[in-house]
């Protein structure tokens, strides 16, 4: 009964507390300590008397209090457990006597645990030892029932077992609470984390789309329906053929692909369909998240809209191009005007001399030629729209070469064709795809000031692509440079801008190709062009 009664008492502050939510008391130790003492009084009451001596468990509470809270609690609780003890019988010396031998101790060894910094349960412990080591003596010493030695082996095995009993007790209430204040802060701070992802999520202009690997939508951005105008798009595999443009799903499944295989994060330039009909062209970042085991559970991709990002680079592709054309125009006018000024001259002089003109059409052959010549310069310099259409890569690399044939042969510089087939059809505005060939072949000729050979590779490659190779014997480019070929206004030229290359990256990009630099510096640069092949 007093081990029952005494394990009820020791609950009872825990589980008040667990349904409560009561403030902190000012005084902890004086109130726990005056607790403990009404526990010593119960179980006093509840003690077995025998030839005049009461046997209870009282110490239990006090051996608790000592180890948990110190001497202050500890005294306060051994106060009252010895006041109860000399009100309901007799002996007091003996009582006394021993009250004041084991506080005395309790208080010493409080001081030493403290210093040892000796964890609370394992005090209890400690002092439920030295206790039955000070009862002993106190026995010996007053002659207190020596002939039943039964009887206080009795008795200390249940004050040990209310002591073991208590201290488990409040271990197991303390390591739940410990958990569940644990489990708030957690759930706090991972409220505080939703609601600013949430934040953030739901207030962005970026689409933001969480995949699974079977490319089922986990998650949509609320921007989905603010910038594509679909107030109802759900989530499931629907929703994508929804707002992707028929012409990039198979780019977009591919990118998805690589994703699973390679587990690596992977960047793509997207078009989704707005609900009026316009394309809305995006610039992706898909991530996968890699969960147990390597295995990727979902897939992050976050896009955002480079509408006028593709018109500040049309209007400095325009600029580009014009700026290139003047140059052109510049180094060929200044070539051409004399010699055609005297074929014009002196083709009209034997035209009335000679009417029959034995050179005549020859004459006349070589000057549709130069007009050719001139109305490629125009409509470089004219601003034209991008009309995609499937082109001949060969016939796009002719043109631009013929193009550029008089400034080869005033640095004296020749083409050597590598042409591995006849039709190479890729899907591309051919001005673009020119302006492209334009501005390398240029840079080419630029870095050969002595002449030499620039090689033209053209090739079809097993996974699909055309594989365009131009290689030059310039002076070459150092390999710390190499990186950042394409960024904008970077240039080894000294009066270059850098927008030449910057624009044929992103007209590449915009093809879902690939572009890469390998150069030694005195040997050469070679510029590989990967295109997909369309058609």
């Amino acid at each position: 009964m007093n081990l029952s009664i005494f394990s009820l008492l020791v609950s009872t502050p825990f589980v008040i507390r667990s349904f409560i939510n009561l403030r902190p008391l000012k005084h902890p130790h004086i109130w726990i300590g005056l607790y403990g003492g009404t526990v010593a009084i119960v179980l006093v009451l509840l003690a077995v008397k025998q030839q005049g001596y009461v046997y209870d468990i009282r110490y239990a509470p006090v051996i608790l209090t000592y180890a948990y809270l110190g001497p202050v609690s500890g005294l306060i609780t051994a106060l009252f457990a010895l006041s109860i003890r000399l009100l309901s019988s007799g002996n007091w010396l003996p009582a006394i006597g021993g009250w004041a031998f084991i506080m005395t101790v309790f208080t010493l060894l409080h001081a030493y645990f403290s210093r040892r910094r000796l964890a609370p349960f394992k005090r209890s412990l400690a002092l439920s030892g030295a206790y039955v080591v000070l009862y002993l003596c106190t026995v010996a010493t007053f002659r207190i029932l020596v002939n039943k030695p039964l009887f206080h082996v009795q008795y200390l095995w249940f004050v040990l077992l209310g002591v073991l009993l208590g201290g488990v007790l409040i271990e197991s209430h303390e390591r739940l609470r410990r958990i569940m204040d644990e489990r708030s802060d957690m759930e706090a701070s991972l409220n505080a984390s939703e609601y600013q992802y949430r934040l953030i999520a739901e207030h962005t202009s970026d689409l933001i789309m969480v995949l699974d690997p079977d490319r089922a939508i986990r998650y949509l951005s609320p921007s989905h329906a603010f910038v594509l105008g679909y107030p109802d798009l759900t989530q499931d595999c629907a929703t994508l053929n929804r707002v992707i443009n028929p012409e990039d799903a198979k780019m977009f499944n591919q990118t998805v692909g690589r994703i699973l295989a390679h587990k690596t994060a992977q960047s793509m330039e997207i078009r989704f369909r707005h609900r009026d009909g316009h394309l809305i062209p995006f610039d992706s970042l898909c991530k996968p998240v890699v969960g147990k085991g390597g295995r990727i559970e979902h897939i992050v991709i976050i896009s955002r809209d480079i509408s006028e990002r593709k018109k500040a680079e049309a209007f400095l592709l325009q600029s580009e191009k014009l700026s290139i054309v003047g140059e052109l125009a510049a180094g060929i006018a200044h070539e051409i005007r004399n010699p055609l000024t005297t074929i014009k001259g002196f083709l009209h002089l034997y035209k009335l001399e000679n009417p029959a003109m034995k050179y005549g059409d020859l004459l006349r052959d070589e000057l549709e030629r130069i007009e050719i010549i001139t109305s490629e310069l125009l409509s470089m310099a004219k601003p034209q729209a991008a009309a995609y259409t499937v082109a001949n890569v060969r016939d796009v690399i002719e043109q631009t070469l013929e193009f550029l044939t008089p400034q080869t042969l005033l640095h004296n510089i020749a083409f050597i064709r590598d042409y591995r087939g006849e039709h190479f059809p890729v899907t591309c505005a051919t001005n673009q795809l020119k302006q492209v060939f334009l501005n390398i072949l240029k840079n080419a000729i630029e870095s050969m000031p002595g002449g030499g050979d620039i090689r033209i590779g053209l090739r079809l490659e097993e996974n699909g692509e055309c594989l365009v190779s131009i290689e030059d014997q310039g002076c070459g480019i150092p390999e710390e440079h190499l990186q950042r070929l394409g960024q904008p206004f970077y240039s080894l030229k000294e009066k270059g801008t850098g927008l030449g290359l910057m624009i044929s990256h992103k007209i590449i990009k915009q093809y879902h190709g690939r572009i890469a630099y390998r150069s030694k510096v005195g040997l050469g640069t070679r510029i590989d062009i990967w295109l997909p092949v369309g058609g």
